[in-house]
This record gives C-alpha cells, structure tokens and sequence, in this order.
C-alpha cells in the first residue's frame, strides 16, 4: 500500500463508475464479495495490498489514483445530458468520470497558464431561444455571419471545452458550470456537423439554464432552438433560402454554415421557408438516404485551441504526457480521450521526471471564430 497515505474509498467509486462497471461486476473481475467492494466504497475498510493492486489493474488506474484527496465530481443534477431518458445510468456515470478527470486536469492547467476569462452572460429572461440566440451574437459583435469554428468561439469566451470517447449514441455532449466557469464536453464519435451543433446546444444551456435545471424536455426544445438560430440566423438563411429546395440542393447550401443537411431542413421550415408538406417530404427522403445517420459531405472536424497552445508551451518545457498524468494519477489515455488526441501530437514522450517546472503562467490569447 502507498505509504503516507490513506485509501479514498470516493476516488474508488469514480474509477468504478468511470469503466461502467456496477460493483457486482468488479467484485466479480477482482475475485471477492460484492460486499467487500460495497465496503471499500463506504470506507468501512480498505483493501489488503493484494486487492488493491487487483483493483487497480481491472479498473486500468494507477494504484496511487486510489489514495488522492476528493475530487470535484460532477453530479447528474447539475449536468446537461441530451436523451436523458435513453441513457443508461452506466452510461451517464461513465461520462461524468471522464467529467471528473477533465475538472482535475483543468485545474492542473489553469494553476501553470491563464486561460481566457468567462463572458457568458444569463439569458434566461430574454424571452425565447430565438431572441436569446440574436442577442448573444450582438453581444458577441458576430452580426449574421457564418460561426467558422465553434470550439474556438467557446474557448475564447472562457468556456472549457474538452472531448468525450463515449461510444454510445445516446452521450452526445454535456455542460455545467462549476464555480463560475463553464464547461463543454462533445463526443467525438459525432459528425463534424453534429459535433458543432452540440456545441451551440449545450452553449444553449450554459446562457439560458444557468440558475435553472439543464435537464428536461422543455429545456432540451430550448437549447434546441437555441443553437438552430445560433448557427443559422434568420436574416442570414433567408437571403440563401431558396424558392423549392431539394436534398442536393441542401447539402451544397449547408456548407455556408457548417451545419448537417437535417439541421437546415429544420431550420427551413422553423422559420416558415419550407412548407409542412415540403419539409416532411425532404425528411422522409433524408431518412431514405441514410442522411439522418451519416453525414453527406462531412466538414473538417474541429478541434481545441486552448489545448494546442497549452501543449506547444509544455513541449517547450520538455513536459510529456507522461509527466502530466503522473501528476495526476491517470492513465495516459485518460488525457488522451479528454482533448481530442491533441496530446497524441502536441507532447511526446509518456515519462518525464513526473514533475512540471515552476513558471510564471503564461497568458494564451484565443482568436474567436
């Protein structure tokens, strides 16, 4: 057992809950009693060295994570979950893990580099998500123009924006805010368009959900609405609109916003372009096509550009990977599938001395999109 240091039976639950398993299941893969597993977590007695270096390999964390201090820990109540009702709760607790270690990593970020400063204002009382959504473009000095890039649009408004390796169609993204910092988190198994619209749906939630519940049908339409008028504004799809729309037609028009072609159709027909004959025609071919699955002519994957500089900095530094995570207590892939492979090219090199120097923290100026 680590010397010095006491076991953490909640840094337990989270590395349970971060691999989906229940603890029948890793009392199983470990070889003991449910109930001796039920016991570490409530802190009742910790695991023999024997158990704990089984723990630690079924559960692929280092043995060390198991006796850090609490973590923050994002819970449901405070997280935006799109099809809530379809997820699983392993699912749900998988994601909110890997929201956990992202929390952990940004700190680690936030104490070595000065990132952007948050400029979300609350929207809640603005009316509706149409009005909401035209008065944060004001705000923002965007006007009608396309959004080039969503993530580095967030980034420079002080949104943490970080990926999520969730292989399950029902974890699109999620936010919270924690302190009075926003956070994003998108699932890269998406679609460039995908990816970006859930970006806009969950910024959605950060402006008009923040003092309310995130979750829930009514808010879900609303952080809906929100990113469709976001990404395409009225005026802007308007003067593009054209006089009998078809789905070829579509998927060049999408282009100018970036967007998927099942996105447009709706936004079409939302703000009355599309008729609800044509715009239930138009779907029922899209969902003939394969559309609404796979995107037709899918656009560049964007990525983070607060992360980009963070880890040219580090490489400066000669701080790999490696001696991030071993700060930290993680596996390498946990980093990995947090900033969207970025480590993968950014840093080289999986141990350094395991320690990051001390510095005066640099200050990364973010061009918004």
């Amino acid at each position: 057992m680590i010397a010095s240091r006491l076991f953490n039976p909640s840094r337990l639950t989270l590395a349970r809950k971060r691999r989906g398993l229940t603890m029948i299941k890793l009392a199983t893969a470990v070889g003991v009693e449910p109930r001796s597993v039920s016991a570490y977590e409530k802190g009742e007695f910790g695991p023999d060295d024997s158990r704990m270096a089984s723990l630690a390999s079924v559960l692929k964390f280092p043995q060390a994570f198991f006796f850090g201090d609490d973590l923050d820990e994002p819970t449901p109540d405070i997280a935006s979950f799109r099809a809530l009702s379809k997820m699983t709760a392993g699912q749900r607790d998988t994601a909110l893990g890997a929201g956990a270690i992202a929390l952990m990593l940004n700190a680690w970020i936030e104490a070595r580099f000065e990132l952007p400063s948050p400029d979300l204002p609350d929207l809640s009382r603005e009316g509706n998500p149409e009005a909401a959504a035209h008065a944060l473009r004001q705000q923002w000095a965007l006007g009608e123009l396309p959004i080039k890039n969503m993530i580095h649009l967030l980034e420079a408004k002080g949104v943490r924006v970080f990926s999520l390796s969730v292989d399950a169609a029902e974890v699109d993204a999620f936010s919270m805010w924690r302190q009075r910092t926003p956070f994003v988190f998108l699932n890269t198994k998406k679609s460039a368009e995908h990816s970006r619209f859930d970006a806009a749906h969950e910024l959605g939630h950060l402006v008009l959900h923040r003092h309310g519940s995130p979750q829930g049908r009514e808010a879900e339409r609303e952080a809906n609405a929100f990113a469709s008028a976001f990404l395409m504004p009225r005026a802007s799809v308007l003067a593009y609109a054209p006089r009998m729309a078809t789905i070829d037609h579509l998927i060049k028009l999408k282009k100018i916003w970036s967007v998927s072609v099942a996105a447009l159709t709706y936004r079409l027909h939302s703000i009355g372009v599309l008729s609800d004959w044509h715009y239930q025609s138009l779907y029922i071919e899209l969902s003939s096509r394969g559309y609404r699955k796979s995107e037709p002519d899918e656009g560049q994957r964007e990525t983070s550009q607060v992360l980009q500089k963070v880890f040219a900095a580090l490489r400066d530094e000669s701080i790999s990977r490696g001696d991030i995570a071993g700060e930290l207590c993680v596996p390498v892939e946990e980093l990995d599938q947090l900033v969207f492979g970025l480590a993968l090219t950014g840093l080289s090199g999986g141990g350094g001395n395991g320690s990051a120097r001390t510095r005066k923290p640099p200050q990364l100026h973010v061009v918004s999109s």
